[in-house]
C-alpha cells in the first residue's frame, strides 16, 4: 500500500498563516445576498439602498436607515421617544431582551414616530425596525402608532407608515393583542377625520400587525418581494386541505389578488409616495370635505 499522501498534489508554496488570510479580507468589505448568495462590496450594496444588483432582493433597513432615505433631509422630528415597554406579566428574559435591543439599536422600543416632509408634503411618518425583536408590536409600539393617528388628526397631515413586523409581541400576552383593537380603532378615526393614510409593508409584514392597521390605509403599497401573511408558511401549510401556492404571501402575490394597491422599488418610493401625498394632501387651513370632493 502506498505511504499516506502519495497521489496529494503538493503545492510549491507554503501554506498562509490563519491571521494572514484573514486579514487580507477586511471585516466589512463584503456582504453576501440573503437570497442569491452573491457576494457584494458592501460600499456598492449600501450605496443601491440594501438591493442585491444581482437578484434584486431588497434586504432590512434599519428605522434610521429608512428614515434617512424616505424623509427630507433634515425636516425629521421625534416624537414619543421617552416611552418604554415594562415587562407586566414577568415574562422569562423579557426585561433583559428589552435592555440588549435598546442598547444595539438606540432605539426605546421597535417603532419610530416623528414629524417630517416627503417630497415637500408634511407629515407624520412611522418605521418599525425589525432589529427590535422582530418588529413585534407590543404595548409601547401600538401606543406609538396610535399616537402617530392622533398627532395627524391633531395637526391635519397625512400619516405614513413603514411595517417590518413577525406580530404581536407574545411577551405581554393579552396586552400585545389589544393594540390591533387600538391601532385599528385611531385608523378609523383618521379616516373619519378624511386625511390621507399610507402604508408601505416592507419584509415581512405578518399575523397581527397585517390584521390590524397594516391593513387598513388608504393606499396600500409594499416593497419587491416583501413576505405579507397571516400565519408563517410552515404553520399554513398545515392547516391547508390543499398545498397553497409557492409564492402566496409575497408583495406580488398579494398585488395580483387585489390584497394590496402596488408593489413598488425601494429606489422609486421616496417619489411615489410625494406624488401621492400631493394628490391627497389636506392643507391645514382648509376643511377635508373640500381636498375630498376636489
Amino acid at each position: 500500500m502506498p505511504p499516506d499522501g502519495w497521489f496529494r498534489r503538493k503545492s510549491k508554496f507554503p501554506p498562509a498563516p490563519a491571521a494572514e488570510s484573514a486579514a487580507a479580507v477586511p471585516e466589512g468589505v463584503a456582504t453576501k445576498c440573503a437570497h442569491c448568495n452573491q457576494i457584494l462590496f458592501t460600499k456598492d450594496f449600501e450605496k443601491n439602498l440594501k438591493v442585491c444588483p444581482q437578484c434584486g432582493f431588497h434586504h432590512k433597513l434599519t428605522a434610521p436607515e429608512r428614515i434617512a432615505y424616505t424623509a427630507d433631509e433634515g425636516s425629521w422630528r421625534p416624537l414619543f421617544e421617552t416611552l418604554r415597554a415594562t415587562d407586566p406579566l414577568g415574562f422569562k428574559d423579557y426585561q433583559d431582551k428589552l435592555d440588549e435591543r435598546e442598547r444595539a439599536t438606540g432605539m426605546t422600543d421597535g417603532v419610530q414616530v416623528g414629524l417630517a416632509s416627503v417630497g415637500g408634503v408634511p407629515v407624520v411618518l412611522g418605521v418599525t425596525d425589525f432589529r427590535f425583536i422582530g418588529g413585534s408590536m407590543g404595548s409601547v409600539s401600538g401606543e406609538k402608532i396610535t399616537r402617530a393617528m392622533e398627532e395627524g388628526i391633531a395637526r391635519r397631515l397625512p400619516v405614513v407608515l413603514f411595517t417590518a413586523s413577525g406580530g404581536a409581541r407574545m411577551h405581554e400576552g393579552l396586552l400585545s393583542l389589544m393594540q390591533m383593537a387600538k391601532t385599528s380603532a385611531a385608523a378609523a378615526r383618521l379616516a373619519e377625520a378624511r386625511l390621507p393614510y399610507i402604508v408601505v409593508m416592507t419584509d415581512p409584514t405578518m399575523a397581527g400587525v397585517l390584521a390590524s392597521y397594516a391593513s387598513l390605509g388608504d393606499l396600500l403599497l409594499a416593497e419587491p418581494g416583501a413576505t405579507i401573511g397571516f400565519a408563517g408558511a410552515r404553520v399554513s401549510a398545515q392547516a391547508a386541505t390543499q398545498k397553497p401556492p409557492a409564492d402566496y404571501q409575497t408583495a406580488e402575490w398579494q398585488l395580483a389578488h387585489g390584497q394590496i394597491d402596488q408593489v413598488v422599488a425601494r429606489r422609486d418610493l421616496p417619489g411615489a409616495l410625494a406624488a401621492l401625498l400631493r394628490l391627497l394632501h389636506c392643507r391645514p387651513d382648509k376643511p377635508s370635505r373640500e381636498v375630498a370632493h376636489g
